[in-house]
């Protein structure tokens, strides 16, 4: 079964379709084939601009996390031998302050339809049983529906293709350091004596903050189209998360671990 054929994601298809088409012909005489991409840019850059308020809660969240971490630590401490007990009062912990331990998985969400459209654009032939046009377009003369792992395997890949495709990948990776830095969230304080199945937060924000990466190798499978959303919505995370924070109060790595 094809997931694209789903009728949510049909729609989803179709209508992204449209977006980027239209802007792709209005930016057309400025741009010439390179205006599929810069509206790919465009439009990653437009949602951002309307989850802002979402992004605006997840830095709020990190701020209340590091807020609450010696609290959170004294109720491991006291409720180490009773995990449902733990789990409760720390729910009740977050419910008080008005924030959840899981608001910083809603940026993330809440762009998947995007990350999904444009995968799904620059993989099909046809879209609503018309040709693809955007798979005409090009950057830097790559074409949008390329993958680098893809053309690698094909034998199609030459030094101009793999010079793109890898710039992109450091820049993804250069954000994502620059992320780890000026963002990464404390190493929560952990108890001698962990609760019987309470989950290691040190570790387990050890992982995370490595979790950016990830995004770079992930670029080096999809189409080029892709790739410059992700690079454009991993930088958009930093900047956005740097001024909220200065906007909200909050000190560097104030508890929230960014993901692009």
């Amino acid at each position: 079964m094809d997931i694209y054929e789903f009728p949510p994601i049909r729609i989803l298809i179709s209508a992204a379709y449209w977006l980027v088409t239209r802007i792709s012909e209005l930016l057309e005489p400025l741009a010439g084939t390179e205006s599929a991409a810069a509206a790919v840019i465009l439009l990653t850059i437009a949602v951002r601009i309307v989850l802002i308020p979402v992004g605006r809660s997840q830095v709020r969240a990190g701020i209340i996390r590091e807020r609450l971490a010696p609290q959170l630590a004294e109720l491991q401490r006291r409720y180490k031998k009773n995990p449902e007990l733990l789990q409760r009062k720390t729910m009740e912990l977050y419910a008080a302050e008005k924030s959840s331990p899981f608001a910083g998985c809603l940026p993330v969400l809440a762009q998947t339809p995007l990350l999904m459209a444009v995968y799904g654009l620059f993989i099909r032939q046809t879209v609503d049983g018309h040709a693809n046009e955007l798979l005409t377009h090009t950057f830097l003369g790559i074409p949008l529906d390329a993958g680098f792992i893809g053309q690698i395997v094909a034998g199609a890949a030459d030094w101009g293709s793999a010079l793109v495709f890898v710039a992109i990948m450091v820049l993804i990776a250069i954000v994502a350091q620059a992320s780890r830095r000026l963002l990464a969230p404390p190493t929560p304080a952990t108890p001698a004596e962990r609760p019987d199945g309470a989950p290691d937060l040190s570790r387990m924000m050890r992982v995370l903050s490595f979790m950016p990466f990830l995004t770079a190798a992930i670029a080096a499978f999809v189409p080029l189209a892709a790739a410059l959303y992700l690079l454009t919505t991993t930088a958009w995370t930093l900047g956005e998360r740097i001024i909220l924070r200065r906007v909200l109060g909050g000190a560097p790595g104030a508890g929230e671990a960014v993901a692009a």
